[in-house]
């Protein structure tokens, strides 16, 4: 598995504990919360990755979630399950902010993870608001 995978996983799993902990973007930034066991898997391009991921979420999490919002379809972002939920946001920072990554990958890398972590159903989702989001990035372009 790639660096980048395994940074976006670990970034997932961040913004994921998020909803469940009460930790100050520092504390889960500095990645202490991560089993020295599991973090030691991980070269240091893999964890830069992942905070760069972390922390550009966090940083514009308002502007993400408005976003998803924007493209949700007969959905109440209230009713996205946190799977799904962190999974779009750490996708569509990279959407909006990573420019150099190709939109593609970005939604591919999403649609994998959710299919690993999410429902049944939650990569199809994932795959449509993703779309949505991709589309009017390059209609404003």
């Amino acid at each position: 598995m790639s660096s980048r995978r395994n940074g976006r996983i670990i970034a997932f799993q961040t913004i994921f504990g998020l909803e469940f902990n009460s930790l100050s973007s520092d504390e889960l930034l500095d990645m202490e919360w991560i089993d020295d066991e599991y973090r030691s898997k991980f070269d240091s391009v893999t964890m830069d990755f992942s905070k760069l991921l972390v922390k550009g979420t966090l940083e514009n999490m308002e502007k993400i979630d408005s976003a998803i919002k924007e493209n949700l379809v007969h959905w109440d972002f209230s009713r996205l399950s946190k799977v799904e939920l962190a999974i779009l946001r750490i996708s569509v920072y990279s959407l909006l902010f990573q420019r150099n990554i190709p939109a593609g990958i970005t939604i591919n890398e999403a649609v994998d993870i959710a299919k690993e972590f999410g429902s049944d159903q939650s990569y199809k989702f994932i795959n449509g608001v993703l779309d949505g989001i991709k589309k009017k990035i390059n209609d404003n372009a």
